[in-house]
């Protein structure tokens, strides 16, 4: 039943990326300069967990490689490569090799490499609000050869950490928002990967709309059920998928990506989460008290907000107002 299962990776990128037409031709816009070459646009991308961001972006720079062999570019998931040193080997990476460079490099040294290169070089930096040092931005603007992608949830949440001369770069860079998914765009998008990877008749219409309406406008979460439902149906030794299966597959999906997002998550991060796991339900301010007893050296409160709204985007928590004030409690933990 499942032929393919890579195209059941919600990392997988897709021949064309459908029902993202406007999103497409202005993120194409910004770039296509490059093709002629002139100076491509910087881009920042923002919106919702699932909506196809990570996904278009990566679209985009794979056709721009197509059309242009003096074009190159890199991809980094700056949540997973949040320091320094890191993101600069991931970028040195993408242009060459990298045997020579160890944690004892200089990084200036490493800088300065990329300050050489003579063909444009278009990066995306996917979860950039996660860098440790914002520094690094002003500096990769400063290489008149490299363009940068920025993807985040909220454009302020790159923006207030960044000094006022990486701001007006900034603000000078090409917006893309994209919104969750409608249902009929979901269960398209999963139409589409079912029939790339699974047998003829595997799923059908209504199990479809079972799955998009379990994701609510996600497309990383419905892909994720669907690949689940498929897994379950091969362990049953089934040729379709039953209604069964995707009732099983369902929290099973939902318990993996919530493992995956607390892979990901920084040592502050964690201790935040951990610290409504121990406690239950907690207002902002008692939420940043306790996490404080935890840390040698806490982050300030803004800084905390900013990673509840982080936990939030990624379905780790949920927030509820109580008097005005907002209260944040787990998602998916029985008893919390």
């Amino acid at each position: 039943m499942l032929h393919n299962a890579r195209v059941l990776d919600a990392d997988w990128v897709p021949n064309d990326v459908i029902h993202r037409n406007a999103e497409k031709n202005r993120l194409r816009n910004a770039l296509q300069p490059v093709l002629d070459g002139a100076q491509p646009q910087d881009v920042l991308v923002e919106g919702p967990s699932g909506a196809g961001k990570t996904c278009l972006a990566r679209y985009t720079t794979a056709k721009l490689e197509e059309q242009a062999l003096n074009v190159q570019t890199q991809y980094i998931d700056c949540w997973n490569h949040s320091n320094r040193y890191r993101v600069l080997l991931d970028l040195l990476e993408g242009i060459g090799p990298t045997h020579d460079i160890h944690r004892n490099t200089p990084q200036d040294e490493m800088l300065s490499r990329l300050e050489r290169i003579d063909d444009p070089y278009v990066v995306i930096l996917d979860e950039a609000d996660q860098l440790a040092d914002k520094d690094l931005l002003r500096e990769l603007w400063s290489i008149p050869q490299l363009t940068v992608i920025l993807i985040a949830n909220r454009e302020e949440d790159i923006l207030n950490a960044l000094d006022e001369r990486v701001r007006s770069r900034l603000r000078s860079a090409m917006r893309v928002r994209f919104d969750q998914y409608h249902h009929d765009e979901l269960v398209a998008i999963l139409q589409a990967r079912a029939e790339a990877a699974l047998t003829p008749e595997a799923i059908d219409g209504p199990q479809l709309d079972q799955l998009a309406d379990a994701a609510a406008g996600n497309a990383r979460d419905a892909i994720t059920f669907l690949r689940q439902a498929a897994q379950e149906a091969e362990w049953d030794g089934r040729e379709a998928i039953t209604s069964e299966h995707i009732r099983t597959a369902i929290p099973a999906a939902r318990d993996n990506l919530r493992q995956r997002s607390l892979d990901k998550l920084s040592e502050d991060q964690r201790l935040i989460y951990d610290v409504l796991l121990e406690h239950g339900s907690l207002m902002p301010k008692e939420i940043h008290d306790r996490y404080t007893t935890r840390v040698e050296n806490p982050k300030t409160k803004r800084t905390v907000r900013k990673y509840l709204r982080k936990l939030e985007h990624y379905n780790l928590v949920d927030v509820e107002w109580d008097r005005g004030s907002k209260r944040y409690h787990l998602v998916g933990v029985a008893g919390v």
